[in-house]
């Protein structure tokens, strides 16, 4: 049973860490907030973690329902979001810049006029919890995990999504606290410090998606062989 929980944890631990990046999405909330007092940054670091469990929670319970809607099968999924979230490792691995995750999340945000004044309680949902904290990568990511941990049997279904939902909670609680003090972050952490740890964990986001891809693809070749 501790298994059944905790490899879900860790894979979608792992899968989705450095698409959320806490640290990357922090400097990015504090570019577009910028010199806010202490109760705006922690009114939006609740409120935005607390969006981010739900808006997650909700793609984790409904996303294979909406693939099986559409008649995609688990094989199919596994393989092709495993190359997706392989890609998506490939690429930060690769990033030269040491600020590649905010930077990308920032790209995503560049047509909003920092000159104008803003009332960042009603950019709670959009964009500070999607796509800053949470983008379409990150959705990707999650529906392929959740996928891939699917099972018949409902006991390891429920612990499956268990698991995912400890990570989804876990991985918001880090945003809360670096959506909190992201002014002192901005200032106590070496961007190559932060780099070098998201490399390491971009690495086993890569080892992830192959797995994740080669899972499903050794099914579908073993419909083909068998057919």
């Amino acid at each position: 049973m501790r298994l059944s929980l905790l490899n879900p944890f860790l894979i979608a631990f792992s899968a989705l860490l450095p698409l959320i990046n806490p640290l990357g999405s922090a400097l990015v909330l504090f570019g577009l907030v910028g010199d806010a007092p202490v109760s705006v940054y922690r009114s939006l670091a609740r409120k935005i973690a607390i969006n981010n469990i739900i808006f997650l929670t909700i793609i984790e319970l409904l996303g294979v329902t909406i693939l099986n809607f559409f008649g995609i099968s688990l094989p199919i999924v596994q393989f092709a979001g495993g190359i997706v979230i392989a890609a998506m490792g490939w690429s930060v691995l690769n990033e030269r810049d040491a600020r590649a995750n905010s930077r990308n999340k920032q790209e995503e945000t560049e047509e909003r006029d920092a000159a104008q004044a803003h009332d960042f309680e009603q950019e709670v949902f959009y964009p500070f919890t999607f796509p800053i904290t949470s983008g379409p990568g990150t959705l990707v990511a999650l529906i392929t995990v959740t996928a891939h941990n699917s099972s018949h049997e409902v006991s390891k279904n429920i612990l499956s999504h268990a698991g995912v939902f400890v990570a989804i909670v876990v991985l918001s609680l880090l945003v809360y606290f670096c959506y909190r003090y992201a002014p002192k972050i901005t200032k106590a952490i070496p961007p190559s410090t932060a780099h070098g740890i998201l490399r390491v964990v971009a690495f086993i986001l890569l080892c992830i998606g192959v797995q994740i891809a080669w899972n499903g693809l050794s099914v579908l070749i073993r419909q083909v062989m068998s057919a």
